[in-house]
């Protein structure tokens, strides 16, 4: 019998879902330390940041039967972490501390490091403020969270490009249940023709 369903799922297998999974795990501690109770900013920043990681997953899921949903999921994820971006940006812009380029000495090493988990995340944290040691805790975190981010939303973006691709190429459930259906059609007038 012909496979209906899409190949989908997986997607605690994606590069681009994990980084997420550890930027909100970051976001959560980052807001509950840095961003003040009461401000709607803090609740902001987890569900953007939550919606980053939940669209990846329900995207990846809805490929069994729509390729337009995994694409529309995806961008909604791309989406929620550029609003992540923007907000980790106004942090550090509101507290007059600078956002690294990416030939920053700390985030080179950032990125030589592989980070991939909050362990990890931390121990480079820690060394950047020996290296940095009157740069606040705060906007090492941000810059961290910043790269991670910027990483994430490139992979989302190749994500995307390879979705449209998939979709065009096999187009969605309904195309393919519609070829199944012609296929299977086909073989009982064959069957026919030979046996009646």
């Amino acid at each position: 019998m012909p496979e209906i369903l899409l190949p989908h799922g997986g997607f605690e297998e994606l590069k681009s879902f994990r980084l997420a999974r550890l930027t909100f795990d970051i976001t959560a501690r980052f807001v509950e330390m840095y961003v003040d109770a009461g401000s709607r900013t803090r609740d902001q920043m987890v569900q953007a940041a939550r919606s980053g990681v939940q669209n990846i997953a329900e995207g990846s899921e809805a490929a069994a039967t729509s390729r337009r949903t995994e694409l529309k999921l995806t961008n909604v994820a791309r989406a929620s972490l550029v609003e992540l971006q923007l907000d980790y940006q106004d942090f550090l812009r509101q507290h007059e501390w600078p956002e690294w380029s990416k030939d920053h000495p700390a985030l080179v090493d950032f990125k030589r490091r592989r980070i991939s988990d909050m362990t990890a995340f931390r121990a480079w944290v820690r060394d950047t403020r020996e290296t940095m040691p009157r740069t606040h805790r705060a906007a090492i975190v941000a810059n961290g969270a910043l790269s991670l981010l910027n990483l994430t939303v490139f992979l989302l973006m190749k994500q995307l490009a390879a979705q449209a691709a998939a979709f065009e190429r096999e187009g969605g459930f309904t195309e393919r249940l519609y070829r199944v259906r012609q296929k299977s059609a086909g073989m009982k007038t064959d069957h026919t023709d030979k046996h009646g």
